[in-house]
């Protein structure tokens, strides 16, 4: 139900956007977030989206330089990627769960929905 794409290798200080396509009644009802997990730690929320898009959340590293955002006309949450650094290389995952509520929940256990992974590496 979710696809992700977008990974790449790039450069420290580079760029990258992220995409997770959807359905439309998944796109609709749910929050869709992006996790990410690095080898060796454990899966780890980086931004998420509400249902309508009023309210986004970001782990505290990435406020400033990721940004979270929504095309209703194509079902497709995006994660813009700035200022890339190597501590950011991690295979990075969409997630959705159901909800009415404009909130955003950041622990993986919350999802039920999940993509694939796409892998991001920043070379330093």
């Amino acid at each position: 139900q979710l696809q992700a794409s977008g990974g790449g290798l790039v450069q420290a200080g580079g760029s990258l956007r992220l995409s997770c396509a959807t359905s439309r009644s998944t796109f609709s009802d749910n929050v869709i977030s992006w996790f990410r997990q690095a080898p060796g730690k454990e899966r780890q929320f980086v931004a998420g989206i509400s249902r309508t898009g009023r309210k986004v959340a970001y782990v505290e590293d990435a406020k400033g330089r990721f940004t979270i955002s929504r095309d209703v006309a194509k079902n497709t949450v995006y994660l813009q990627m700035n200022g890339l650094r190597s501590e950011d290389t991690a295979v990075y995952y969409c997630a959705a769960y159901l909800s009415g509520r404009e909130t955003v929940r950041g622990s993986p256990n919350e999802y039920t929905y999940w993509g694939q992974g796409t892998q991001v590496t920043v070379s330093s």
